[in-house]
């Protein structure tokens, strides 16, 4: 696929009927790159089995997942207590905190472990994947891979789209895992409720469901940030100031379809 195009010219609207419409035009137009790119991405995962596919899949599992840890660690822990003391508050007017297991868990395998994961690594790999290929697009490093019929697709987004795939679900499972802990923590110290009592209602109420769907926001979270990320960097012109708008764009638009995306597979699954 090629990733490289002359830079399109429109002249200005007059009006603000034409500033609409283009800013319309223009997101359709950016959305259907970015699905080419991903359909791109996805037929060249016949060549992820080749040894030089695998040693770049491997090392972008390390930075996307292990590198990460940190501050998803942080964040999980922090997220697990701020739900349980919020829910407990409230709980206990009613002689109700033993309940905050069942808030915590569901909330984390529905909603918040996902989300978090997926704002995470939106701004830390997907930025990072934005500057990167948008450096390598102005150094016009990407012209001299299809001159030396290199798929940049294959070469460049592939092994990103694979690591990305699978290391946002295992992560939100990890967030979910931490965040269960912290609001555990939360209930012991704070609310009075054991961890005996706490890990039977949180584990009592909640289903298979609820972690199927969260999993299947990480994989489309995982997916949506490496394609935006991708798609803005190769997308870079106007030198190194190019760089940081496509790289702040990327971290934008990745919160907005989370968000987005987010509430739409909630609402198709309850």
């Amino acid at each position: 696929m090629t990733v490289i195009k002359e830079v399109e010219y429109y002249p200005p609207p007059n009006n603000w009927v034409g500033r609409v419409g283009r800013l319309a035009m223009h997101a359709c137009q950016q959305t259907g790159i970015a699905t080419l790119l991903l359909i791109a991405a996805v037929r060249s995962f016949r060549h992820a089995l080749t040894s030089r596919s695998r040693r770049e899949i491997l090392g972008q599992m390390y930075i996307s997942g292990i590198k990460s840890l940190g501050v998803i660690t942080i964040v999980a822990l922090f997220t697990g207590m701020i739900l349980a003391l919020q829910t407990g508050i409230e709980l206990r007017r009613f002689n109700q905190e033993v309940n905050i297991g069942t808030a915590v868990m569901v909330s984390m395998l529905r909603e918040m472990g996902p989300f978090m994961t997926g704002l995470i690594l939106a701004a830390c790999v997907g930025s990072a994947i934005t500057a990167q290929l948008g450096t390598m697009t102005i150094s016009e490093e990407i012209d001299a891979l299809e001159i030396m019929s290199i798929d940049p697709v294959r070469f460049l987004v592939m092994p990103r789209l694979i690591a990305m795939t699978i290391m946002t679900p295992l992560l939100s499972f990890y967030t979910c895992v931490l965040g269960l802990l912290g609001g555990g923590l939360v209930g012991m110290t704070q609310l009075g409720v054991s961890w005996e009592a706490y890990l039977d209602n949180a584990t009592r109420f909640a289903e298979v469901k609820d972690l199927f769907v969260g999993v299947l926001k990480a994989v489309i979270f995982g997916i949506l940030i490496t394609v935006v990320a991708s798609h803005e960097g190769f997308a870079t012109t106007r030198g190194a100031v190019g760089v940081g708008l496509s790289t702040r764009r990327s971290v934008i638009v990745s919160f907005l379809l989370i968000l987005i995306t987010g509430y739409i597979v909630t609402r198709l699954f309850y």
